[in-house]
């Protein structure tokens, strides 16, 4: 029996077995479904310390302190703390011998009427030596069942599965997250965030965690900060706007930063729309990171250390079309304007009906359900290929398509970015990466300062001191 095969029964006795492996459960809002299948596995005696759940507000707060959310990553933080630190003060001569977990979850699960998206928040501390610090493993859920029971019988699996991963699979990342989500496909559960922090993790970058939640379709996006910190995009975007840029960033150049920067000016002009309330993000898409039909890692974490010197946010998604991710967008921060920053050739490309061949509605379909909600355009200019400069505002399409065009001008829905630097123009990341890679220094004056230090501190995009000319 091959660990990749065994049954939810089968993980949760092969934990109960294990002698040193010792803990509580702490579930909120969709049952005791983990616990549940730990004690009908059988020898549970020997694993479980205690199990508890507070669906009553009042006794969560008793429990837990008040708070105003009650599914949200600071609740599960201090529920792991709480009942980690309450276990080893109650047992101090058990922790002698056992390794503690502390598993906990705070989840809002389908109601009566099914007029909500089941999710929550997801949790384990837990020793790998019981002489060690504890590590956390969190993650954030989404549950696409379309009944209550359903959604209680995935939290269920999902946490034995998370349990046994993080015991019996940690010591790799493909094999970890195989077993995360074993016997749950993507039309069950999405996990859009998943972090791991402790002293035996200390290697671990989360940003190649979130990569493989995209790349493996665990899910459609996530995001991580400066720090390389995963973040869980609702969470993150809560009551903010949003001013998006997409590309490759093969490297940062001037030209992207004149871009964003330029777009925020506008943005901030918009109603509603403040400096303390705007959220930057540089988007990475699968597509734009794969090259001759695979990712490299190291390209990857170098582009994400390159917008992480720029302090920007970043996105990875799975969102080929500019539709796609503005939708995506739109449910995760409703109600809050979302700004694209994009080059005029992007908008010739937004206006192409072959874009949208994989729509019914085609163009209509597309420009309705990415641009009809409260999202607005910034347009960069950019020159042509006889060196001519491509403004927004003399940008030609279609003769039967102008009056959507003029739709969207004349709804606030679009309009050019008129601060630039034209003389960085001329400059593309194609160009730069052949500079770095040749030896030709004069990449330097393409990128932004900050940039050009950590490609030459990193050594990154095949940059060699030693063939600088």
């Amino acid at each position: 029996m091959t660990t990749q095969r065994l049954t939810t029964e089968e993980k949760a006795l092969k934990v109960n077995l294990t002698p040193d492996i010792y803990g509580c459960f702490a579930e909120i809002g969709a049952g005791q479904e983990v616990a549940g299948n730990f004690f009908s596995a059988g020898a549970s005696s020997g694993t479980i310390a205690y199990t508890q759940s507070a669906y009553d507000m009042k006794v969560s707060d008793s429990m837990y302190g008040p708070t105003s959310r009650y599914v949200c990553e600071e609740r599960l933080n201090m529920m792991l703390y709480t009942e980690y630190e309450t276990m080893r003060y109650r047992l101090p001569e058990r922790a002698q011998k056992s390794r503690f977990f502390a598993f906990c979850n705070t989840v809002e699960s389908l109601n009566y009427h099914k007029t909500n998206q089941g999710q929550g928040w997801v949790g384990l501390r837990f020793q790998l030596d019981k002489d060690s610090k504890p590590n956390d493993i969190i993650l954030h859920v989404k549950m696409h069942d379309r009944s209550n029971t359903a959604q209680q019988e995935a939290l269920g699996i999902l946490g034995v599965n998370l349990i046994h991963s993080a015991y019996f699979l940690n010591h790799d990342l493909d094999e970890f997250l195989e077993g995360l989500v074993e016997r749950l496909p993507r039309e069950r559960v999405e996990i859009d965030m998943l972090r791991v922090t402790g002293p035996d993790f200390e290697n671990v970058d989360n940003r190649m965690i979130a990569l493989n939640l995209v790349k493996r379709h665990m899910t459609d996006a996530t995001m991580f900060d400066l720090c390389g910190q995963a973040l869980q995009p609702s969470d993150e975007l809560y009551k903010r706007n949003i001013l998006l840029i997409r590309g490759r960033f093969r490297p940062v150049t001037k030209v992207h930063q004149d871009m964003i920067e330029n777009a925020r000016k506008q943005f901030l002009q918009e109603k509603d729309v403040k400096e303390e309330n705007v959220s930057v993000i540089f988007e990475l898409t699968i597509k734009g990171l794969t090259n001759e039909g695979s990712i490299s890692d190291k390209d990857f974490i170098d582009r994400a250390s390159l917008l992480g010197s720029l302090g920007y946010t970043v996105m990875i998604s799975n969102f080929y079309q500019h539709y796609s991710m503005v939708e995506y967008l739109s449910k995760v921060n409703r109600n809050q304007l979302i700004g694209l920053a994009l080059n005029v050739i992007n908008i010739h490309t937004i206006f192409d009906e072959s874009y949208y061949e994989d729509l019914p509605g085609g163009i209509f379909q597309g420009l309705g359900s990415g641009f009809g909600r409260n999202v607005k355009m910034f347009v960069y200019p950019a020159l042509d290929e006889n060196d001519q400069l491509m403004r927004f505002e003399n940008i030609h399409v279609s003769p039967h398509l102008e009056g959507l065009l003029q739709f969207l001008k004349d709804n606030n829905k679009i309009e050019g970015i008129t601060n630039f630097n034209e003389d960085i123009l001329p400059i593309y990341p194609a160009d730069v990466l052949k500079k770095i890679q040749s030896g030709d220094n004069s990449w330097e004056n393409d990128v932004p300062d900050k940039v050009s230090k950590a490609i030459k501190f990193f050594q990154i995009f095949g940059y060699d001191k030693q063939k600088v000319k």
